[in-house]
């Protein structure tokens, strides 16, 4: 299912490239969980490990590796590291009882990568035991693609439409089939793919900068309460001007928005909404640009949250001439075929030892495995609020 390491999102790379450089000895720990009510994995896990123990024998080949060299913000010396890397399936754990789980822990540099193969395989193996690739079934998939790609060319505003859905794809196969036709029926609003080995086939624009883990990782690596700044400079030290999109829900936004400073803001392209309301999220960072004298004109508001063509024209109608938009959509695209898609998640938990988590401005996306933890951060972040 899984035939080359680049078949992953291109933030995986750009985020394991500041753990090399930064973080190299930092270990981690990733907690799978399925919100999708109803569904049992545990009878799939043996091919769910079948296919996961594959992915040990995957290396990067020349050409991919000169893929990699040819992105400008990729340092020589990483791509040159890749070379010989490696997954070790053997630090996937996988249990049954009392239902299905899935941990992967070890080094943060060498478990960074198995994230999206791994909820790949996931949708991958469950999907084709549930709702196998019949014609019927993908010519409904194609029909509902082709309507999409009406939509965005009848929109009434321009759109520009990342393809961001590898995570939670039907297949492989039929996310190439997605991302070729938006290539041939959308043209320039598609401006590129988050997945790196079908931008490298089929000559897109990888897009990708940070997800949730980098600035969760923080909170073990600094002062929690301090843990987004920290990763934020970490970050724009690393990359220098480039990747230049802040990512928004790790405390919630009105939290990020009191760490985002007038330095963060200026330096930093602009924000990408992935929980809550996008309108109310959109207007209050567009409050915050204009209250420090930043005209939000030249600025990037990234929206990415559980996105179709609709919700995205209505925000780009909302916020259109007021600030650059960009849409990720990802499983609307990519596992739109007539039946429900698996809302699966793969969650960093645990950085060197210490619980991290994520409180999202969605209360279903909040993620943690240690309620204490969770309890006191909250009632600081509420302190450091009422400053």
């Amino acid at each position: 299912m899984i035939a080359s390491l680049l078949d992953t999102d291109l933030y995986k790379y750009t985020m394991m490239q500041a753990v090399w450089s930064r973080f190299p000895s930092a270990t981690t720990e990733y907690a799978f969980k399925c919100r999708s009510a109803g569904v049992d994995l545990a009878p799939l896990a043996g091919e769910i490990r079948a296919e996961l123990d594959k992915l040990g024998a995957l290396r990067l080949q020349p050409d991919e590796l000169d893929f990699l060299r040819s992105i400008r913000y990729l340092k020589p010396g990483f791509v040159d590291a890749l070379a010989g890397f490696s997954l070790d399936p053997r630090a996937i754990e996988i249990r049954t009882e009392p239902e299905f789980s899935l941990r992967i822990s070890g080094s943060w540099l060498q478990t960074i990568l198995f994230e999206v193969p791994v909820l790949a395989i996931v949708n991958e193996v469950y999907f084709r035991h549930t709702c196998p690739a019949t014609d019927d079934i993908l010519a409904e998939g194609r029909r509902r693609l082709d309507e999409k790609c009406a939509q965005i060319s009848a929109s009434p505003v321009p759109l520009r439409i990342m393809e961001f859905g590898t995570r939670r794809r039907y297949s492989g196969a039929w996310q190439r089939e997605v991302v070729e036709t938006l290539k041939e029926q959308i043209g320039e609003s598609l401006v590129g793919t988050s997945n790196v080995s079908l931008a490298h086939q089929l000559g897109l624009k990888p897009f990708g900068t940070m997800a949730h883990e980098f600035l969760q990782a923080g909170q073990a690596l600094a002062h929690p309460l301090d843990s987004q700044k920290f990763m934020l400079e970490q970050w724009m030290q690393e990359y220098r001007g480039d990747l230049g999109i802040a990512l928004s829900d790790i405390f919630g936004f009105d939290a990020f928005l009191r760490d985002f400073d007038r330095l963060f803001s200026k330096a930093y392209d602009g924000c990408r909404h992935d929980s809550g309301d996008p309108f109310a999220w959109g207007e209050k960072l567009l409050e915050h640009y204009e209250s420090l004298g930043i005209d939000p004109k030249t600025k990037t508001a990234v929206f990415s949250d559980g996105l179709d063509i609709p919700k995205a024209i209505a925000l780009a109608e909302r916020f259109g001439g007021r600030i650059r938009t960009i849409f990720g959509i990802g499983t609307s695209l990519t596992n739109d075929l007539g039946f429900p898609a698996l809302q699966i998640v793969l969650k960093l938990v645990r950085c060197n030892g210490r619980p991290v988590v994520k409180l999202s401005d969605a209360p279903g996306k909040t993620m943690s495995e240690n309620a204490e933890y969770t309890a006191w951060l909250r009632s600081a972040l509420d302190e450091a609020a009422r400053r």
